[in-house]
């Protein structure tokens, strides 16, 4: 096996709602490989107390907030995918922080290669964060299928949440590696194992 000598590479892995990103993220960390998830960091950023959580109660009122103080995320989610403007807005106060989160947390990485996993590896522009990218693929119907049964929510929302995330054929188009997810969750194993013992191989996330 080859050594590198630098710190840990960074593999992004993404792919749409109910493509099964976490599954295959789980089972990475599993394998021993050190892991930041984007949504992770995004939650980090709007804690009570930190200033993007006032900034987002002062523009869209009080209602965004649970009673202990808290976010209200499927409030929030409400307003901003209902209208764009909105969504755009938290954007633009949300990814710099976001991105200095999961920087930061990166840097702690130990093993040889470390993962950044992001539904929004590709729109938020966190793949130049990376130096490889895995996409999770799965086709469209089987997504809205899993997701209406994981989340019990109306197709939809779930109709929504696609709009709102890369095409699939955007996120093929800048994947490395594709592992497409369309088994049982051993096959899923099976599969993440073998890249995981191919990325072992690489330098850089670079043969």
């Amino acid at each position: 096996m080859m050594t590198c000598v630098s710190t840990p590479w960074i593999l992004g892995l993404t792919g749409g709602i109910g493509s099964g990103k976490s599954a295959a993220a789980q089972h990475f960390i599993d394998l021993g490989v050190d892991l930041v998830d984007a949504d992770h960091a995004a939650r980090w950023v709007v804690e009570p107390g930190r200033p993007a959580l006032a900034s987002i109660a002062e523009h869209f009122g009080a209602g965004v907030l649970l009673p202990d103080g808290q976010l209200d995320r499927a409030a929030l989610r409400k307003l901003i995918f209902e209208v764009p403007e909105e969504r755009r807005w938290l954007e633009a106060l949300l990814h710099p922080l976001i991105a200095e989160e999961i920087r930061s947390h990166l840097a702690r990485a130990q093993s040889p290669y470390a993962i950044l996993v992001s539904p929004l590896l590709i729109e938020s522009g966190q793949y130049t964060m990376t130096q490889r990218i895995l996409v999770i693929d799965v086709p469209q119907s089987l997504q809205i299928q899993r997701t209406l049964q994981r989340d019990g929510i109306s197709e939809e929302q779930v109709q929504a949440i696609l709009k709102a995330q890369a095409t699939r054929e955007d996120r093929l188009r800048q994947a490395d590696d594709v592992l497409v997810n369309d088994q049982d969750l051993t096959w899923l194993h099976g599969e993440v194992e073998r890249l995981h013992h191919f990325y072992l191989t690489l330098c850089g996330g670079r043969s």
